[in-house]
């Protein structure tokens, strides 16, 4: 399957480039990968070697972003191809977690105190597009993250545009626009395995687009009440979009399947539930999400037991 193109992808024309470099350390794969719907993701593309490429829609419009960071001094050298290619660049230091402040931090727990230490480059990214970053959650709930991450591939491929620059190259994707989100007829959305329960809200939110892309200049909570506010969308969603839009190193992933468990195990020995997670992180109050992405980062998740099943990554909200 291929986006709507009418040819070969054109060879790239100069990229505007940009160099960054910051004061703090900085994993480049640990902030950005965040960033990445799945291994199939239409839309990144990464390498051995570090280098990040995404396709996305900006609001000045459709951008190939490409990434790797320097081994000398560490410095992040970003070209970007496209008309959204200059907002991208001015975008980069906040996309790259410059404003987010751990002053605060205190690690209450042996293995968030080592996960610090492995991943003191990492940082709360924040890209500022959050249509971008909410529709592929909406597809999201309910199901499994194979599924979700199938069914976005397939609607971004069927209605998205080639990316500009090497992007092409590489055949990745921009995202529709939000009016071609909106455009997208029910039975291409069951068809790709996304039912009504989660079409409808996506649709609403591409038709919402103008008020929901002004949350990246509101503070937080108020930019996830007026998220929350479309029907369809709950806490869930709002903070998976905070997490990699708005930069909100508290939104901790309340209602997702695995999340509470994982974080009581890596804690306490003993999986937990929602309740039960709140009062593990309310001593982290402010830096809750902080805990749970460094705790996914170390790979301190439960121990799975006999086969697989087929639940959904996290329950309705």
């Amino acid at each position: 399957m291929t986006p709507p193109d009418d040819g070969q992808p054109t060879a790239p024309s100069a990229p505007l480039e940009r160099t960054f470099r910051s004061a703090r350390p900085l994993q480049l794969g640990a902030v950005v990968s965040t960033f990445r719907r799945g291994a199939g993701d239409p839309t990144s593309w990464s390498d051995r070697l570090g280098t990040w490429v995404f396709a996305w829609r900006v609001p000045t419009g459709p951008v190939t972003l490409r990434l790797r960071q320097r081994a000398g001094d560490g410095d992040v050298v970003a070209q970007a191809w496209g008309e959204g290619a200059e907002w991208m660049l001015d975008r980069l230091p906040r996309l790259l977690g410059e404003e987010d402040d751990d002053s605060g931090f205190v690690a209450h727990h042996n293995i968030v105190r080592e996960a610090r230490r492995r991943f003191a480059g990492w940082r709360v990214p924040s890209s500022g597009l959050v249509v971008q970053s909410l529709l592929p959650t909406i597809i999201e709930q309910r199901v499994t993250g194979k599924e979700a991450f199938a069914a976005y591939r397939i609607l971004v491929r069927r209605n998205g545009t080639l990316a500009p620059g090497p992007g092409g190259e590489l055949r990745l994707v921009v995202p529709p626009e939000p009016s071609g989100w909106a455009r997208i007829p029910s039975w291409e959305w069951l068809r790709a395995g996304v039912d009504g329960a989660r079409s409808r809200p996506a649709v609403l939110v591409a038709s919402r687009a103008g008020r929901l892309e002004e949350c990246a200049a509101l503070p937080v909570l108020d930019a996830r009440r007026r998220i929350e506010s479309v029907p369809g969308v709950g806490r869930w969603s709002s903070a998976e979009v905070a997490q990699r839009a708005l930069g909100d190193a508290d939104a901790v992933s309340f209602g997702d399947y695995h999340v509470a468990k994982n974080v009581g195990w890596a804690l306490t020995g003993t999986p937990v539930d929602d309740e039960g997670m709140a009062e593990l992180l309310e001593p982290y109050a402010g830096h809750r999400y902080r805990v749970q992405r460094l705790l996914e980062l170390s790979g301190a998740m439960r121990p799975r037991r006999g086969p697989r099943m087929t639940l959904p990554t996290h329950l309705p909200r």
